[in-house]
Formats: structure tokens, sequence, C-alpha cells
């Protein structure tokens, strides 16, 4: 049976011949992961030999990475905003820059007595769990239009022991919503352009869900779509916060009528690229 040392050189050969970024990283994570060890433990003990069974735990798990796979579907998890969650093929990865949406609606909703919530496109559940995370009296209704999505989104919030306020439901946007009022409505929206998305890395293209990245045309029509409905079910006053892509700052500016939204204001990320969306509602 092969070492530590010995295996992860041939690991490290082969995600690097198969394109993959700091391939001696990804090695060490991966071998980590398939022995239920940290890293520390493979830097202490490179004479470590590998069992049969953790051996071919261990070269499964490489080869679907070599095949470009996410590392974060292999081990079924991702931790965002400290929290740890459960991912899936049916849903996206969450991401680090997707923090600035949870960290502006905490800001909004503690301001509030009772606050209530929406996000449309749920997903993995990671902003509304987040949020109600951090705001213990805070309610939400999360709307995605996957049931899958909504399955590993539960599963989530049953983790985090937020279940009982969070209502899930199969929506196309706002479709299900009826009278409905809420303080604050978030969402990261399929916004990549069908064009970016085919210039996609493959780990994203090939393995993500396709909705929930793009809507196939110019990765602006659902942005619009929820600026235009999301006043009908926004409190006077109320907010809208919304993820964007790195360039359509100021197409997306021009879809809030003043007449219904002040000014809104565009928020950037922790790299300094607008990100975020933040609009309220005028008071009437």
């Amino acid at each position: 049976m092969p070492n530590v040392s010995e295996i992860l050189r041939k690991a490290t050969e082969i995600l690097q011949s198969s394109g993959i970024p700091e391939p001696r990283r990804e090695a060490n994570s991966l071998l980590a992961f398939a022995l239920q060890k940290n890293k520390t433990f493979l830097i202490a003990h490179p004479e470590y030999r590998l069992s049969s069974e953790e051996e071919t735990r261990f070269k499964s798990f490489l080869q679907r990475r070599a095949a470009r796979e996410p590392f974060q579907h292999i081990t079924g998890r991702q931790e965002f905003y400290g929290l740890d969650f459960t991912v899936r093929k049916d849903v996206l990865i969450p991401r680090p820059e997707t923090e600035s949406i949870v960290e502006n609606a905490i800001r909004v909703l503690r301001e509030k007595k009772n606050p209530r919530f929406c996000e449309v496109g749920v997903g993995s559940g990671c902003i509304s769990i987040s949020i109600l995370h951090e705001v213990k009296n805070a309610r939400s209704i999360g709307l995605d239009i996957s049931p899958k999505a909504l399955q590993v989104a539960g599963q989530n919030s049953e983790k985090h022991k937020v279940s009982e306020r969070l209502e899930l439901k199969i929506s196309d946007v706002f479709a299900v919503l009826k009278d409905e009022q809420f303080d604050l409505i978030v969402s990261n929206p399929p916004y990549i352009s069908i064009e970016d998305f085919l210039s996609l890395q493959t780990e994203v293209r090939d393995f993500e869900p396709r909705n929930a990245l793009t809507d196939g045309q110019d990765g602006l029509s659902i942005i619009k779509k929820i600026i235009v409905e999301s006043p009908r079910f926004l409190k006077s006053g109320g907010i809208l916060l919304l993820e964007i892509g790195f360039n359509q700052a100021g197409k997306v500016n021009q879809m809030f009528s003043p007449e219904i939204w002040q000014s809104p204001e565009i928020l950037p990320d922790l790299q300094g690229i607008p990100r975020t969306v933040k609009a309220v509602k005028s008071e009437k």
C-alpha cells in the first residue's frame, strides 16, 4: 500500500495534468477527506500507509476531481457565513461574495420588531438560513423553481435549526405568492449571460445547475422581473437586495422606476466589485 507522501506526489501530478489550479493543495484536501483526518495529520505522518479501503476511496475522489467535478460536490459540503451547508449538483455552491447580501440583510432586519423576508431562488438555503441564524426573531419564505433545490434547502434548515421559521415553496419568481407583505426581499438570481456562461470554468459550466446561473439570454431578464414585481410584495419602505454581475450595475440601475423606488445603492463586495443592489420602496 502507498504511503501519504507517495500518493500525494502521484495525485498532484494527475491533477496538474488535468488543469486543476493549485494541484498540491487540492490533493492534500482530497486525501484528508478520504482519510477523515485533518491536513496536519498528513504533514506529521508522511509515512502513514493507506489501507486498501482508504486507497480505493481516495482514487475515486481523485478521478472525480481530475474530471473537473467541484471539490464541494465530492465532499458534499461548503462553508458559508460561518455555517456548514450541504451542497449537491442541484444547487449553486455558496460563494463568499454572496455573504454581502447576508450582511446587509441582517442590518436591515435587526431594526425591525418581527421581521419577515422572502428569498427568490433559495437554492441551498445559504442566504435565508444564515440570516435566520443571526436574526432570531425573523421569519422567511424561500421560493425556488426546482423541487430538488428545495429538498437541499430543507435539509440545511433542519441542520441549522431554523426550519420552523423558513417556509419553502415551489415558485417561478413570485408566482405562488398572493397577498404576502415583507420587510425585505433578497435574491441571488441567474445573472450570467449565455455568452459568459459558455466561457465559465468547467467546474461551474458543466456541474452546477444551469438555470441557477443563466437566464439563457443577457443575464438581466430575471433581475428585471424581480425588480418589476417585488413592489407588490414589499411593505412601504421595504428593501430589495439583489446580487448582480460585475458589469451590470449601470443597466440594473436603470430598471428602477423613480415613481416606485428611492435611488438604489450599488454596494461593492470585499474585492471592490459592484455586487449588491439595495433599493428602498418609496413610502406612500
